[in-house]
């Protein structure tokens, strides 16, 4: 059932990072006070340089990991089992269908394919793979094994989803269609995400906040508000409007690097 996304402004927090501190070794500062709140129907992007914690801060979130100082608050009582997650490789079962992979929460939860077959299959017809069900891996493209890494992470109607860079190694094309697919999929279901890239037009085009990451150590150093309608497609993309608002993030980038330099 999709929920509805209120306006910017308007959305209850379901998750608090609070002065997150990751260490490594006792001596590799991946965070340092990192901070931040997710609001419900938020699509959050995590933008910088390699190396800066954002993958760190996703496996945080997730629970595979935990903090070395400070908290991580889910509210309302939502946790780590109310979450979906989506790498930057597809992570599919080679031997299994594509029906098969998708079932896989399901599995895990000791729930029957019978008994979840129509909920699959609805998620499979909202990422256009509804004829694939019986498919394998091998038989589908690199875009469309992302649809059914992205289905999976869908099928239990999580209140959050984490994705890890999860379209950089396709093709630009194939990249552009699946930005767009997703704001769809947001619009139908109202959901919420953290998307983790390196690249301040996709994070322009997809989100409604940006949080702009130093490293050395992790953290946060701006956030953007990009108060932009949607749905968003081809004449965003090509306004003056997206053009300024790629400028004003990639000169924010700039000096998230500087002060990598000042802290290197």
């Amino acid at each position: 059932m999709a929920r509805e996304i209120r306006p910017l402004g308007e959305r209850p927090a379901i998750l608090r990072m609070q002065s997150v501190d990751k260490t490594f070794n006792g001596q590799v500062h991946a965070l340092r006070r990192m901070s931040l709140t997710v609001n419900e129907g938020d699509l959050i992007s995590l933008l910088g340089p390699s190396g800066c914690g954002k993958s760190t801060a996703l496996r945080l979130i997730a629970g595979l990991m935990r903090p070395t100082a400070g908290r991580i608050i889910w509210e309302g009582g939502q946790g780590t089992d109310d979450l979906g997650v989506v790498f930057q490789e597809p992570t599919l079962m080679p031997w299994a269908t594509v029906l098969q992979n998708v079932w896989l929460p399901f599995r895990l939860r000791g729930q029957s394919l019978a008994s979840v077959r129509g909920r699959i299959e609805e998620v499979l017809a909202l990422v256009g793979l509804e004829n694939f069900a019986g498919s394998y891996p091998r038989e589908l493209s690199g875009g469309m094994k992302m649809r059914v890494s992205i289905a999976r992470a869908l099928v239990t109607n999580p209140r959050l989803i984490l994705m890890d860079e999860p379209f950089a190694a396709l093709d630009e094309i194939t990249r552009q269609k699946l930005n767009n697919d997703l704001l769809t999929l947001k619009a139908q279901i109202g959901c919420t995400i953290i998307f983790v890239t390196h690249s301040v037009f996709e994070s322009v085009f997809l989100s409604d906040r940006i949080l702009v990451m130093a490293p050395r150590p992790g953290r946060v150093v701006k956030e953007l508000t990009l108060d932009e309608p949607y749905p968003r497609g081809l004449a965003f993309r090509t306004s003056a409007k997206y053009g300024e608002i790629a400028r004003e993030t990639s000169e924010a980038l700039m000096e998230a690097m500087g002060e990598e330099e000042a802290h290197a």
